[in-house]
């Protein structure tokens, strides 16, 4: 009698260890996948529901027999499982919005932080392109006007200068813009001056 007792717990512990693994995974990867489908929406009843029923049928081809060969072995192992596949579900129900949420985070500021970098580099050539103006002689005497900020075109030339300036530190949303608007206003204070198109 004890001796069966034991046979049946290493056996139990056995399933328990080579199935539990793989019913956890799948229960988590198949609730995920479907609530993942369900937050993204986008396709249309009739595909949504298509969808629904192949990640629930493959999820349920890889769960149903972990959990029933180790029940058919020890039905205490199959009741833990059980509970654990619940778990599992019912975390991937709950974390998947929260990961989601991260992921597109990252991926936002990724993308901020490339267009900041080429925002920077396109701010660099601006200035480089008005300092010509500001520290060439020739340039300085041939076009006073890109000195000169009494002349409205300057003026907001020099605002908007300062304002990337400003944003130029860390990623921000609104810098791209800023440089994007330095860059219109030197051409205009440009065009003011008389700096022909080819020379801009």
């Amino acid at each position: 009698m004890g001796e069966g007792f034991f046979e049946g717990l290493v056996q139990g512990a056995w399933a328990l260890l080579l199935c539990g693994p793989v019913l956890v995974a799948s229960v988590a990867a198949t609730i995920f996948v479907v609530r993942r489908r369900a937050l993204a929406g986008g396709s249309g009843p009739t595909e949504r529901s298509d969808q629904l029923f192949w990640d629930l049928f493959l999820g349920s081809a890889v769960a149903v027999p972990a959990l029933l060969i180790p029940t058919l072995i020890s039905p205490w192992t199959g009741l833990f499982l059980g509970g654990a596949g619940v778990a599992a579900g019912v975390a991937a129900y709950l974390w998947t919005p929260k990961y989601l949420a991260r992921r597109t985070a990252r991926h936002d500021y990724r993308a901020l932080e490339s267009a900041h970098l080429a925002a920077q580099a396109r701010h660099d050539e601006l200035i480089a392109r008005w300092r010509r103006y500001e520290l060439d002689p020739a340039c300085s005497i041939e076009y006073p006007a890109l000195t000169d900020v009494r002349t409205p075109e300057t003026s907001a030339l020099i605002k908007a200068m300062r304002q990337a300036d400003e944003l130029r530190g860390a990623p921000h949303q609104g810098y791209p813009d800023a440089v994007t608007s330095l860059g219109a206003t030197l051409a205009a204070a440009e065009r003011a001056a008389g700096v022909p198109a080819e020379q801009a």
